[in-house]
Formats: structure tokens, C-alpha cells, sequence
């Protein structure tokens, strides 16, 4: 589907472009400002990753393309596996109404206490290319393990997850200030509907 809206809005973008370029040759040449860069994302001081485990609920997250079809009623279930790594099973209902699972596998980067985690949903006999394993930050965490915000290095995602579907609007505001000054764009961000807690 992106390729064929790509094709589609090609000679559109190259009249826009065209255009463009004529209008900026007739103008004298300005210099846009730089943002300056933003400062390297940083994560919680540790995570207990047996604490951790259980059932998550998401609350917000930055829309993307491999969510595309859930409509509702998105949670994640983490399990510890015998060999230290992490099963992963996403949830979500479509807007039929039939609610589909992705099964992937989580591991720690680093120390046991590591908060940096690798995700993968590709098969099992991908795992050693290191392209299928997707970075996993817990940048944000309450000391009960209730609330947490994960991210990546380019912040070009971001979710809320809660143990519950409701959460404290006073939790999620002092959240929302913390996101904020971690750089994040909370314009971007979506609410996730859930019809009911399972």
C-alpha cells in the first residue's frame, strides 16, 4: 500500500518541488535556524525485570505503522523464559472487533539491571541478524512498576503502559512534564480506547 501511494503522489511532489525551486530562485537566500540537537535519551537507573513481568496495558502511544490495524484494547504480556529471555505477546482488537496477537521475544542489553532491552517479532531462525531486534528503553518507571514509558534512542516511538486501564490523571500529567523534558513531542501522542479490562 505505501508503494502504490507513493507512485500515486510522485508527479504531485515533483511539480511541488519544481515549483518551489523556481520560487526560491527568484527570492534572495535565506538561511533557515537549526534546531539545536536534542540531548541523548536517557532511561531509568535499573530495572527489575522479575517486577516487570505480567500483563501491561497501553495507555498512549506515537502512531505506527505495525499498529496500524488495532483499534482498541492494546496490552502486552511479558513472561520470563527459563533461559533468562523474555516472551512477548501484543494485543489488540481491530475494529471488527477480533482481536489479534503478535508473539516475539525480549533480552536484556547489558547487566541483569540493564533498562535497555532488544525486541524482536521476526521468526525464531532470524534472531541472529541483528536488524530484526528492535531497541526497548524503560526511560520511565514509578517504584511500583505501575506506570512506564518506553522509547528507543531516536525517539521516534514512544508508548505508555499501565497495569490498569484507568490511570491517575495527576500520575499521567507528572509523566506527560517528564516526557516533555526528555525532548518528546506530546502533540504526537494518541490515547488508546479500551472497551474493557479483560
Amino acid at each position: 500500500m505505501t508503494t502504490m501511494t507513493t507512485l500515486i503522489k510522485l508527479p504531485g511532489v515533483a511539480l511541488w518541488v519544481s515549483l518551489a525551486w523556481v520560487a526560491a530562485s527568484a527570492q534572495p537566500a535565506t538561511t533557515t535556524p537549526q534546531m539545536p540537537p536534542l540531548p541523548s535519551l536517557t532511561t531509568v537507573q535499573s530495572l527489575d525485570v522479575t517486577r516487570y513481568m505480567g500483563t501491561w496495558f497501553e495507555i498512549a502511544k506515537y502512531p505506527n505503522r505495525f499498529q496500524s490495524q488495532c483499534f482498541a484494547d492494546t496490552q502486552a504480556q511479558y513472561q520470563l523464559q527459563a533461559d533468562g529471555g523474555v516472551q512477548v505477546i501484543n494485543r489488540c482488537r481491530k475494529d471488527t472487533g477480533e482481536m489479534v496477537q503478535a508473539v516475539g521475544a525480549a533480552r536484556q542489553v547489558g547487566s541483569m539491571e540493564s533498562p535497555k532491552l532488544k525486541v524482536r517479532f521476526a521468526p525464531v531462525w532470524l534472531s541472529w541478524l541483528p536488524l530484526v531486534w528492535g531497541d526497548y528503553w524503560v526511560i520511565d518507571l514509578d517504584p511500583d512498576y505501575r506506570l512506564v514509558a518506553i522509547s528507543e534512542p531516536d525517539r521516534q516511538y514512544l508508548w505508555v503502559l499501565s497495569r490498569t486501564v484507568q490511570v491517575d490523571a495527576k500520575d499521567y500529567a507528572a509523566l506527560m512534564l517528564r516526557l516533555q523534558g526528555q525532548g518528546f513531542d506530546l502533540r504526537r501522542l494518541e490515547r488508546t480506547q479500551h472497551a474493557r479490562q479483560p
